[in-house]
């Protein structure tokens, strides 16, 4: 859509938002909590409010629970790539999201020596605090009940050892709901994944910090996403994305933060306001920005969970899904896209299930199978990985990229998920920088 057309999608849905807004219940309190549903969702993130639309709209009694009350803030680069633009339409929510959303055209990849290469694909950048409840409110406008702050404590069993319900609760008080399901999308903080006897992993596979800085001055010279790597912010990279109303989403992201050496300790003790201070260092812009800007908030840090490993994805009446699964993307740290297809992934085994006496065998494998699907694009990225550990690696991609169309083809491909991200960065993928 042209970008006089989302300017004018703006404007009529801002004339519908008051309305929309009134008629969404949300944030029901845990007193409301009804004593049984067909699904229960915990964690209304873009993972868990993707499954409870697309079971809400299919008819399912669905009830959806956060420890937080929205709208909520989340530590995120807000990015939206091409994949999540595509699940947000299946969503029937794309034209709401652009509607406030910064859209750009291109990912800048800036290398050490400051070469820079522009990706183009389909981009926006839109703070997850708006995007989450526009995604959270579509999914209680398809039926699904909002109940929030309310805190997922352990899964309820039957006598078999099934899932069968959770008990909840909120400061001193406590509930028990019974669920023919529960999808479980609660993060990358593993305490629920822990509760629920499915967390493989407690250390997270990586960690980012971000911070909003409104700085008019900026606007219209940074204009699209721009990633940033360099020896000085190894194994990791940082990021500024233009968001609406003249403020800038600015970060910095270690992979393998938790990676263990040869003694079994870890290998590395990040400091990631460190990073953050080092990323304004070497990177111009960044410090233009942050010393010309107003910081709106701190500096905020979270976990991130990669390659979709560190959990089980299931148990008989339970499903792992988002970024609980590890839905992340080690190598550019995308993960709204695949939180959402992961979600629906999770609704249609359900909506499969239902069809086939909800039989836990074929819900779970019907799952799985969607997961493992997905699993060789996720393996790619990680290959990918090892750019933010040789940043030199990006210098000599982008010098040849600015010679050769059909590299910088092949690198939109990977931002579109159209080529494979491991090609690039091969020995072949190498070899073949200096032949095209």
């Amino acid at each position: 859509m042209a970008a006089g057309s989302w300017q004018t999608a703006r404007g009529r849905l801002g004339a519908q938002k008051a309305r929309r807004y009134a008629s969404c219940s949300m944030n029901r309190s845990l007193s409301e909590l009804p004593e049984r549903c067909g699904v229960l969702v915990v964690g209304a993130g873009p993972a868990g409010s993707a499954a409870a639309n697309v079971l809400a709209k299919a008819g399912l009694d669905v009830v959806l629970v956060d420890q937080r009350s929205f709208p909520r803030e989340k530590v995120c680069g807000d990015g939206l790539i091409p994949d999540a633009h595509a699940a947000l339409d299946k969503l029937g929510v794309l034209e709401e999201v652009m509607a406030r959303a910064q859209p750009a055209g291109h990912v800048a990849c800036i290398g050490p020596r400051g070469g820079r290469i522009d990706v183009p694909g389909r981009l926006a950048v839109l703070p997850r605090r708006e995007l989450d409840d526009i995604v959270c409110r579509a999914a209680v406008r398809a039926g699904a009940r909002m109940h929030a702050p309310v805190q997922f404590d352990e899964p309820l069993l039957d006598a078999v050892g099934r899932v069968c319900g959770a008990k909840l609760s909120h400061g001193k008080e406590h509930r028990e709901i019974r669920a023919d399901w529960i999808v479980l999308a609660s993060g990358a903080v593993p305490q629920a994944l822990k509760a629920a006897g499915v967390c493989e992993r407690q250390t997270p596979a990586g960690v980012a910090m971000r911070a909003y800085v409104k700085n008019d001055a900026m606007v219209g010279r940074i204009t699209e996403l721009e990633v940033v790597w360099h020896r000085k912010l190894r194994p990791g990279y940082g990021w500024i994305f233009p968001c609406p109303d003249g403020v800038f989403n600015i970060g910095v992201g270690v992979v393998d933060s938790h990676a263990k050496g040869l003694d079994g300790h870890h290998a590395m003790d990040v400091n990631l306001k460190r990073v953050f201070e080092r990323f304004c260092e070497c990177y111009a812009p960044a410090h233009e920005l942050m010393a010309g800007g107003v910081m709106q908030g701190g500096l905020k840090g979270a976990p991130l969970r990669f390659t979709l490993a560190g959990a089980r994805f299931s148990r008989d009446g339970l499903l792992v899904t988002g970024e609980a699964a590890g839905s992340t993307y080690s190598f550019t740290g995308e993960g709204i896209g695949k939180a959402l297809e992961t979600g629906m992934l999770a609704a249609h085994a359900l909506l499969r299930g239902r069809q086939q006496q909800w039989d836990d065998a074929a819900v779970r494998a019907h799952y799985e199978a969607g997961l493992m699907a997905l699993k060789p694009r996720f393996d790619l990225y990680e290959r990918a990985n090892r750019v933010n550990a040789h940043p030199w690696l990006i210098d000599l991609v982008i010098w040849r990229a600015r010679k050769s169309a059909r590299l910088l083809k092949r690198m939109s491909g990977v931002l579109n998920e159209t080529s494979n991200p491991g090609q690039l960065f091969s020995v072949k993928g190498f070899t073949r920088l200096f032949t095209e």
